[in-house]
């Protein structure tokens, strides 16, 4: 499997980018290529270890030594079918997953993991430049109609799926353009969305059809769902979670997820930036320190904020693994985004206790306190305030990026479906909810989660629509699906 020395003989190369005071200028991604031959080397670096670890940190079981394999024997063609296999959108996967699988790569044990992701976004785009990738519409139709309500991952996957199956699937999609967080929670710079549009037209073109500005249940009657013979709920998590402090109405302190889709409805010129949703010459704090809120820093430094600062409750990571954290599991330590590197000041132990206005009502500052966290045998770490340690911060804009409590209530209510204490739809069997014929994928039925998951959770609840459609299912799960041989 790759070249028997290669993990030996070859470093990890990643991607460079233009410089911070290029790329800050516009909204385009800002990675370099790589030639052909480094990337040969890269799936070179694969080691043939026997059990291949990666395989259990990949929620969609994706064949890593294999694609790895025909990269490294620039057989490209062959890396995309085995890619393809198990992932519907790796050009999605290859540039937004945080790659679980890397963390389990045995060579990541002793040197830096073999670049999977990356390896995985070249083999994808190879296959649109080559023309490789075409729409693969089923060879026959059934007579059995399906209803996928979202078009995040979870939803294009499951509706991919269930069309190729030969059901005639219909996605409906409540904002006015289609791809849910894809399109409008992820900035351009981290994924131009001509990449989902490139997608979508060959989606279109299996068949699958698109409604948009349709949010069932609301402008859409749940009652026209029964001319489909299955549904699936692929909505997502989308209830955001607030700051229920003093001044949290205050103008100025607004939702991560109102500023980062305004903004990408701007870069795609459906509307113009308002100023109370820019950041330009304000001093921005953005509170919640993941993937969200990296994406408000870039924003924000696009934008040409003042100053942009960030708040996390939680304790600095470590560099490396601790103790408590061994390989293989999802290393808990500290990173460094692409848009911290373009300007930000963090804090860590940090907490919001107050949003202070001014004589207008609009923000002008932040009271925080330091906070330790304190374990005691056998219980859960508690949080602490550290004395004397209040300061107040100058605040124009403060960015909410805190994460999503779960699913919206209108479609629970509306279909009778049960959900479980944390509001997530209850689909715990087969995908299926207690309505027979409405199934859950996604976010909306595990929680806030990541976008590799939402495809594999799209593609096992369309294997079992199938099933519960025909009798039996044709479509492949974890890697089932028509490979080539060795």
């Amino acid at each position: 499997m790759g070249q028997l020395r290669g993990f030996l003989e070859y470093e990890r190369v990643d991607e460079e980018t233009k410089k911070v005071e290029e790329r800050v200028k516009n909204y385009n991604e800002f990675t370099k290529e790589l030639d052909t031959k480094e990337l040969n080397k890269q799936g070179g670096r694969c080691m043939d270890c026997g059990i291949p670890f990666c395989h259990s940190g990949c929620p969609l079981g994706n064949l890593i030594p294999d694609f790895n394999h025909a990269v490294y024997r620039n057989d490209w063609q062959k890396a995309l079918k085995i890619l393809h296999a198990t992932n519907n959108f790796p050009e999605f996967t290859g540039r937004l997953c945080p790659a679980p699988c890397e963390s389990a790569c045995v060579l990541g044990i002793i040197e830096p993991p073999v670049a999977i992701e990356m390896i995985e976004k070249y083999i994808v785009e190879r296959g649109f430049k080559e023309g490789w990738i075409e729409p693969e519409p089923p060879a026959h139709r059934t007579d059995k109609k399906v209803a996928v309500i979202g078009s995040g991952p979870a939803g294009l996957a499951a509706a991919q799926q269930l069309n190729r199956a030969g059901h005639t699937v219909t996605v409906f999609e409540r904002d006015a353009k289609v791809g849910g967080l894809l399109r409008y929670g992820i900035p351009d710079f981290k994924m131009e969305k001509k990449v989902i549009d490139r997608r979508l037209d060959i989606m279109k073109a299996e068949g699958i059809e698109f409604k948009t500005n349709v949010e069932v249940g609301k402008n859409y009657d749940v009652e026209k769902l029964e001319e489909f013979d299955a549904v699936v709920l692929c909505g997502g998590a989308t209830a955001r979670r607030n700051l229920p402090i003093p001044g949290a109405d205050t103008k100025g302190v607004m939702q991560a997820m109102d500023f980062l889709k305004n903004n990408n409805e701007v870069v795609d010129g459906l509307k113009e930036m308002k100023e109370e949703l820019s950041a330009k010459g304000k001093d921005v704090i953005v509170i919640g320190g993941g993937d969200t809120g990296s994406d408000c820093v870039g924003t924000s430094n696009r934008h040409e904020a003042k100053s942009v600062t960030n708040f996390e409750i939680l304790p600095m990571p470590s560099e490396h693994r601790t103790l408590e954290n061994p390989w293989p599991y999802w290393p808990f330590t500290l990173k460094t985004s692409s848009s911290h590197e373009e300007g930000v000041e963090r804090n860590w132990s940090i907490q919001t206790k107050e949003f202070v206005k001014d004589e207008k009502g609009k923000l002008k500052g932040l009271k925080t306190v330091q906070v330790e966290w304190k374990r005691k045998p056998g219980q859960r770490p508690e949080l602490q305030e550290v004395p004397n340690t209040e300061k107040e911060w100058p605040c124009d804009m403060a960015l909410l990026s805190l994460g999503f409590t779960g699913p919206e209530k209108t479609l629970s209510e509306k279909l009778g479906v049960e959900t479980d204490g944390r509001t997530n739809i209850k689909g715990e069997k087969n995908y299926q909810t207690n309505v027979k014929n409405v199934f859950v994928a996604g976010d909306m039925r595990r929680g806030q989660s990541l976008i590799v998951w939402a495809i594999s959770e799209g593609r096992e609840a369309a294997h079992h629509v199938d099933k519960f459609l025909m009798g039996k299912s044709k479509l492949p799960i974890k890697g089932d699906g028509d490979l080539p041989t060795a």
